[in-house]
């Protein structure tokens, strides 16, 4: 039985079949090396060149078959439909995805003031059943055990449900088993963000006119480095707790402090920068259905890297317990929301690169 083409496939296979007779942009990213590998266009080869894509516009001001021409070739935008697409078709549950890239920003903000002030009333509960309350530490608030039981099931939840999406995609794109080395080749094309460099090396157009700057590159480097090194000082703290009898608080200069300051500032900065970026970008050429969900998943990281930053600063004062719950609620929304958000876009991403190096 035939199955029924969206309506964004078919425009997108279109334009990626004019594309590939032109070859004028071969070099601009790894979008055209991969289109030109093909001679026809399945739907699941669509979405493997959409996930490809880093929206950075360079395709689109150096194509000459673009408005006002006849062909109409707007492949940024296309591009951007298929694959916010794709990620609500293989997102588990579907439903939860596609709601929350209509409405982010209202469901991200709805979750994390619900789970701050769930925190707030614990942490009041904890403390009073505790005892006394020592100066900067969190655990006088919400004890370990709490936090251990709160967050776990925060934490596999969408972990299994990101897993679930990703092997939708991986099967569908019929390239087999995995390999090692394919793997590796793929982590690296994603740690250097090498497409929001354009094929010649320039930098993006995503502002709102043609000129070339790295300052979008930068700014996902910094999202995306901040996260990770936030995310080993979670690890660290852990195994300093329970393998080197070392529970928080921790120093200022101590591992889990630099590593987590070190990321929450580069979090932060990003997340601002990407947002200034996103409202001056050519509104055009990108899917502007999902604007909620994509403000809505750069709310919840600024919310995260901010408050941590913040619980340094109050660390010693009367209003760590209030920083306290909003960290904790911004923490358990963005891991509730994450596999919903634009945050999966990195996993779709790394499954795309490592597909395509499976198809070289």
């Amino acid at each position: 039985m035939q199955t029924i083409e969206s309506k964004d496939i078919v425009e997108a296979r279109r334009q990626l079949s004019i594309c590939n007779s032109c070859r004028y942009c071969e070099g601009y990213c790894s979008v055209f090396p991969a289109l030109q590998r093909e001679r026809e266009f399945s739907a699941i080869d669509i979405k493997q060149l959409a996930n490809l894509c880093h929206n950075c516009r360079g395709c689109h001001y150096s194509c000459q078959y673009s408005d006002p021409h006849e062909f109409s070739l707007n492949v940024p935008k296309v591009l951007a439909k298929v694959r916010q697409n794709s990620w609500e078709e293989y997102a588990f549950p579907t439903i939860v995805g596609r709601t929350f890239h209509q409405n982010g920003l209202a469901i991200a903000v709805m979750v994390f003031m619900t789970f701050s002030l769930m925190f707030g009333f614990v942490n009041l509960f904890e403390g009073s059943t505790q005892g006394s309350v020592v100066e900067g530490n969190f655990y006088s608030y919400l004890s370990h055990n709490a936090m251990v039981a709160i967050f776990i099931p925060a934490f596999i939840f969408p972990l299994l449900s990101l897993m679930i999406s990703v092997r939708r995609f991986w099967k569908d794109s019929g390239v087999g088993k995995l390999k090692i080395v394919l793997i590796v080749s793929g982590i690296k094309s994603a740690a250097k963000m090498k497409n929001l460099a354009g094929g010649h090396g320039d930098g993006c157009n995503f502002e709102a006119d043609d000129r070339f700057t790295h300052l979008r590159r930068f700014m996902h480097q910094l999202v995306m480095y901040g996260f990770i090194l936030c995310f080993a000082a979670t690890s660290v703290a852990t195994i300093m707790h329970y393998f080197l009898a070392m529970p928080a608080p921790y120093e200022l200069f101590s591992v889990p402090k630099v590593l987590g300051l070190s990321g929450g500032i580069a979090l932060s900065v990003g997340t601002v920068g990407m947002f200034i970026l996103k409202l001056k970008s050519e509104k055009q050429l990108a899917d502007v259905s999902v604007f909620g969900g994509e403000v809505g998943f750069i709310f919840l990281l600024f919310t995260v890297s901010t408050s941590g930053l913040l619980l340094v600063i109050a660390a010693n004062t009367g209003y760590l317990s209030v920083v306290l719950s909003f960290h904790l609620g911004a923490v358990f929304a963005f891991f509730v929301l994450m596999p919903f958000s634009k945050m999966a876009h990195g996993f779709y991403r790394l499954t795309a690169l490592i597909i395509d190096e499976h198809k070289k």
